[in-house]
């Protein structure tokens, strides 16, 4: 929550442009908590250019929780789509959907991104398709199985015997209840969406400089690990604690949306 605040106050908290230089020589590689010669404060130090890494940080928290988020919604859009027709309805449309969901899973993801990624011009928008691309195929198995679950339940029979459309008993009656466990997988699924794109950028896969992303400042203080570790350092452990709050974040959605695993909570 905190860097979701500090990512979208942006310009309020970091007080800069995540792209300004000034007297290179002066400014570059400072520690962190110094101030420079124009008497700026760096609390996070200073890259090779010279350039506040707090800034920096900040800004791209707000790129790589923006990417990693709608990459997150692009897969849960596709995966409830075909894993929602593929539940409900029966014959070579359903035979289809299933055999592209397993072929899919069968690639792994890694090779998928790489394959994308390299065959286009890297960008924002891209690692977002590419990652919500290649991520539907969980999703859509899980809203199959919730769906076939659900449709013999009496209140989708009743609805059929009512005569109303099967299209609109999926939409109204079955995904509605089917969505528990997608939100459940959509949380848990940003923490590695966020890593992914951070994996790409730093590959130069992805997110491009000057903007800033986690990915790419890691990439940037890779060669100077001895001489400025923090350079790394601030945009890796930033990950790092982000990834692990969207793990804690998915099992509290779990605990309160499930019942059985808030019983045994309890207990």
């Amino acid at each position: 929550m905190i860097v979701t605040l500090a990512a979208a106050a942006a310009p309020l908290v970091s007080g800069g442009n995540p792209a300004e230089q000034h007297d290179i020589v002066a400014t570059r590689f400072l520690p962190p908590l110094a101030t420079d010669h124009a008497g700026a404060f760096h609390p996070l130090g200073t890259d090779r250019f010279g350039r506040d890494l707090w800034t920096r940080l900040v800004y791209g928290a707000r790129v790589s929780l923006t990417v990693g988020g709608l990459a997150v919604l692009l897969s849960v859009a596709i995966g409830v789509l075909v894993g929602g027709v593929a539940g409900y309805r029966s014959g070579p449309v359903s035979t289809l959907l299933l055999a592209v969901t397993d072929f899919a899973l069968a690639v792994p993801r890694v090779v998928l991104l790489l394959l994308l990624a390299a065959l286009t011009q890297p960008s924002a928008a891209l690692v977002i398709i590419v990652l919500g691309l290649t991520g539907w195929m969980s999703v859509a198995r899980l809203v199959h199985g919730e769906v076939r679950s659900l449709a013999a339940r009496p209140f989708v029979e009743g609805a059929v015997a009512l005569g109303l459309a099967r299209g609109r008993v999926l939409i109204r009656h079955i995904l509605p209840n089917a969505l528990t466990p997608v939100i459940v997988s959509a949380a848990l699924g940003l923490g590695n969406a966020i890593m992914l794109e951070a994996g790409l950028s730093f590959l130069g896969l992805g997110v491009q400089p000057p903007t800033p992303s986690w990915g790419n400042m890691i990439a940037s203080g890779r060669d100077t690990l001895v001489n400025a570790p923090w350079v790394a350092a601030a945009p890796g452990v930033a990950l790092v604690l982000v990834v692990v709050a969207c793990t804690l974040l998915g099992d509290a959605v779990q605990d309160s949306l499930d019942p059985t695993r808030r019983m045994q909570t309890a207990r």
